[in-house]
């Protein structure tokens, strides 16, 4: 079975790239009838807050993106400490005790000599410190190629004996991200893995670790990272969360379908549900250019979205008492769904209006008028076509003071489709003032 996990750190709150990440990789596993998994990575104690992971839990909840199930690496030690000790064993992992200053120092050296600064492995018969406690490193395999497919990249290779081998425990016992979340994702069942393309060199090493570990290695999927409009990761762009967008009035189906196609050539359209979304999803579409993300873009997605929303689909939304056909009258002029209240207050009242003197005696004609009309027949048509014949006033001069006194705004619902609304005591009420 496909199986696909999310797996962010609790220490702060998910940004637009990261719910990028999650949304694609819930998308592939609802393509193939799979599993989306949570995994928080919480194994930093100073920096992991049960805040976070809640809030973790909420926007994945706001996105639509349902998990069939969730790990915290904080209960996984032991599992961790077992295969650490398995690797061991093997000789596949093994102690060092350099100061970070020492390898600092041993870089520079290298690359003072021309040569790429790898780490220098100790010699087998080099007697340890005694006053150091040792970090553990994982020992690659230089004969044993680190290449993959990917997803995205396509072929993907390095030469291992021109890579470091990666620190993965600390000399405290504490786990860097490498070693566990291999581990992780052989016992969770992943099959695909997608992520950032800042990973890419963290994938060139776990394939040794999911090889060294006797299990098959998952596919990857590296996508470009994600950029704002002037070419670069912008401040507002990286601390872009679910809070922001959710205050900004953003749909959360419209930035799943903003997200589902940014970064490919398809064109990014209107959604009524998710299902296109899922059906659509295709690593390869992806290219390798970063993904401009353009907060006006969703923005104006959003609005188109909100102009296709069925009143069954909004109705638990909307201000009490609100019905189908104050909803499709107003419904063109949203750019999101939070505007409506202040609509529905134009037509419900109480609303202060203010009369110019020059239109005084025209609007109190409109009154009469509007006490004389059949309100069951088009009245706006019947009011306008009356006034238009005893006052003489055609175009804006007839029409905007009308919509004025009637709305309190120069623009809006077609007043067709407002005025029966509004309704005749209350356009009576407003037009004289």
């Amino acid at each position: 079975m496909i199986a696909t996990r999310f797996a962010p750190s609790p220490t702060g709150r998910l940004h637009i790239g990261n719910i990028r990440t999650a949304l694609h990789s819930w998308l592939w596993a609802k393509k193939h009838d799979g599993r989306f998994l949570l995994r928080i990575d919480d194994t930093d104690p100073e920096r992991s807050t049960e805040a976070f992971v809640e809030a973790i839990r909420t926007d994945l909840d706001w996105m639509g993106l349902s998990r069939d199930g969730e790990v915290r690496q904080s209960e996984r030690f032991a599992l961790y400490n077992a295969q650490f000790h398995r690797l061991q064993a093997a000789g596949r992992v093994y102690a060092c005790y350099e100061t970070p200053e020492e390898l600092d120092l041993r870089r520079k050296v290298l690359l003072g000599r021309g040569l790429p600064p790898i780490y220098e492995r100790p010699a087998p018969d080099a007697l340890p410190p005694a006053d150091r406690e040792p970090h553990w490193r994982f020992k690659l395999d230089h004969d044993e190629p680190l290449a993959w497919v990917d997803l995205v990249r396509g072929p993907q290779a390095f030469n291992a004996q021109l890579v470091s081998d990666p620190v993965v425990r600390r000399a405290d016992g504490s786990w860097l991200y490498l070693l566990p979340s291999v581990i992780d994702d052989i016992d969770m069942g992943i099959t695909h893995v997608v992520r950032g393309e800042d990973h890419v060199s963290n994938t060139a090493v776990q394939l040794q670790m999911f090889s060294a570990l006797g299990a098959v290695a998952p596919e990857f999927a590296h996508e470009a990272l994600l950029v704002g409009t002037e070419g670069k990761l912008s401040k507002r762009l990286g601390s872009l969360d679910c809070d922001a967008l959710r205050a900004d009035g953003m749909e959360p189906l419209a930035v799943a379908a903003l997200l589902a196609r940014l970064g490919t050539s398809d064109s990014v359209e209107p959604v009524r549900e998710i299902a296109p979304l899922i059906e659509g999803i295709d690593f390869s579409r992806f290219g390798r250019a970063p993904a401009r993300f353009d907060i006006a873009e969703l923005e104006t997605l959003n609005a188109k979205m909100v102009h296709q929303m069925p009143f069954a689909t909004v109705a638990e939304r909307l201000p009490v008492g609100m019905g189908e056909a104050a909803w499709t009258a107003i419904r063109p002029n949203l750019t999101k769904l939070a505007d409506v209240a202040d609509w529905w207050q134009v037509i419900t009242g109480p609303l202060q209006t203010s009369i110019a003197a020059e239109d005084a005696n025209f609007l109190a004609a409109a009154a009469t008028v509007a006490a004389e009309l059949d309100w069951t027949d088009d009245p706006w048509r019947a009011m306008t076509t009356a006034l238009k014949a005893d006052s003489g006033r055609a175009g804006k001069s007839l029409f905007q003071p009308l919509r004025r006194a009637l709305t309190g705004i120069d623009h809006g619902p077609d007043m067709a489709t407002l005025l029966p609304l509004i309704g005749r005591d209350e356009a009576i009420r407003r037009l004289t003032g």
